[in-house]
């Protein structure tokens, strides 16, 4: 059969089409699973500790109601799988009610359902820079203008979204949502303080904009006391749900195959996402969700989330440990309290994208910086993911990403002296490096 020309319909194509762009991040993931790369790109979980046995005792359970299984469910969510979301938000700290709760296909599917509620072409939403790559993707068909705000190790700078929304208030716009990961933030790996987090709800109220709160890795902290949710402090503060949108998923503490994720919201933004979804999906799998709410009332899930947190643990032990033997003074990194990602920023002449098929090449995969930015910043930044890859072959991965790291440092070093001089010698400078670096 003849391959089909695509292109040739250009001329059919919507406009929104043209703001949509394939997730660097999955592309990368396609390129870099081939045999003999270690992969630190990706944002998997290590579903392997979840166990076969596990797994075919979950599908025996529910087994005895298989037609309600595999028939269409309510739009927004099966009753008993709510209930288990209301219970994992209270373990989060957050109050939650049934009628605030809507199911999604994935918390991917959410951030889409909220584009489509939220933003008509040209509208203005404020992000953290770089911001979480399937946001950007998610938002993008619906033409926004995309303004960052910069970020340091203790999360958004809210005095620079201030100044940003004054700007925005004098020049008559009027901006839709700040959308923010606070917690092991996509890609930095860094957290906002809870001073911030009052701090933007203020602002929030004063600009009277909705806050977009992806939550997706909340429960995998590794050290450190939890700090209140946007969404709890709303509640805590004005006694209602009013104007945090909560996202959640399943994927980070059960599986992403079960593709489940949810909303929290208030009812008027609940009905719109309703109706969203309708003409998207119609419903979210009730085998998905009939799995979600069977292991989550009769099996430990606690206990599976505890054996995760152990295992990343070691796992971000190791690669900053690794970033500290092995890389050149000049390059620095987040150091995450938990999380999935490491934010890794070279010298500014360093260019991540053009240097990853070399990387590639050597046996190290990575996501490059620049797909986390909606202007194309963030060339000479890099995320490293440590949750889906054992402690030596971090260690290996970071040795040879870093030779080919300095290797680029050494080309630069040559051509500014005019002529090609000698190789330094890898191990140099490891010894002066075991504290690490930490940059935010």
């Amino acid at each position: 059969m003849p391959l089909v020309d695509l292109d040739r319909f250009d001329f059919l194509y919507a406009r929104r089409v043209k703001g949509m762009k394939s997730s660097a991040v999955r592309d990368l993931m396609d390129g870099s699973s081939r045999p003999g790369i270690i992969s630190l790109a990706g944002g998997f979980p290590d579903t392997r500790a979840f166990g076969e046995e596990a797994l075919r005792e979950l599908f025996s359970s529910i087994s005895h109601d298989s037609a309600l299984a595999l028939q269409y469910g309510p739009t927004g969510g099966i009753e008993s799988t709510k209930d288990v979301i209301v219970e994992v938000m209270a373990e989060e700290g957050i109050p939650a009610r049934q009628e605030n709760v809507f199911v999604t296909t994935g918390a991917q599917q959410a951030l889409d359902l909220i584009g489509k509620a939220f933003l008509d072409e040209g509208d203005m939403i404020l992000c953290e820079g770089p911001t979480y790559v399937g946001a950007l993707n998610a938002f993008a068909s619906y033409g926004p203008q995309v303004v960052h705000v910069p970020m340091d190790r203790s999360g958004m700078i809210v005095s620079k979204a201030r100044e940003i929304l004054e700007d925005a208030r004098r020049r008559g716009i009027r901006p839709k949502f700040i959308y923010t990961v606070p917690n092991f933030h996509n890609p930095a790996g860094v957290t906002m303080n809870e001073a911030r987090r009052r701090e933007l709800l203020e602002l929030a109220r004063e600009f009277d904009l909705v806050i977009v709160e992806d939550n997706p890795y909340g429960m995998l902290r590794f050290e450190g006391d939890p700090l209140p949710s946007l969404a709890a402090i709303e509640q805590e503060e004005d006694g209602e749900v009013g104007r945090v949108i909560y996202l959640g998923t399943f994927s980070k503490i059960f599986a992403p195959g079960v593709r489940l994720g949810w909303v929290h919201a208030q009812p008027g933004i609940i009905h719109k996402m309703n109706v969203g979804k309708q003409g998207a999906d119609l419903c979210s799998s009730n085998l998905s969700q009939m799995l979600i709410s069977t292991y989550f009332r009769e099996g430990d899930w606690k206990g599976y989330v505890r054996r995760q947190i152990e295992i990343y643990r070691e796992r971000l032990r190791t690669m900053l440990d690794s970033l500290a033997e092995y890389m050149p003074k000049e390059v620095h990194w987040t150091h995450p309290k938990g999380g999935l990602f490491v934010w890794v920023t070279l010298p500014s002449y360093l260019d991540a994208s053009a240097m990853l098929p070399r990387a590639v090449a050597g046996g190290v995969a990575y996501v490059p910086g620049e797909g986390f930015y909606a202007d194309g910043s963030g060339r000479n930044c890099m995320r490293l993911n440590f949750s889906f890859v054992e402690p030596e072959r971090i260690r290996r991965g970071i040795e040879l990403l870093s030779e080919v790291i300095r290797d680029r440092m050494d080309l630069k070093s040559a051509l500014e002296k005019g002529a090609k001089g000698p190789p330094r010698e890898k191990s140099a400078d490891r010894s002066r490096q075991a504290a690490g670096r930490e940059d935010g």
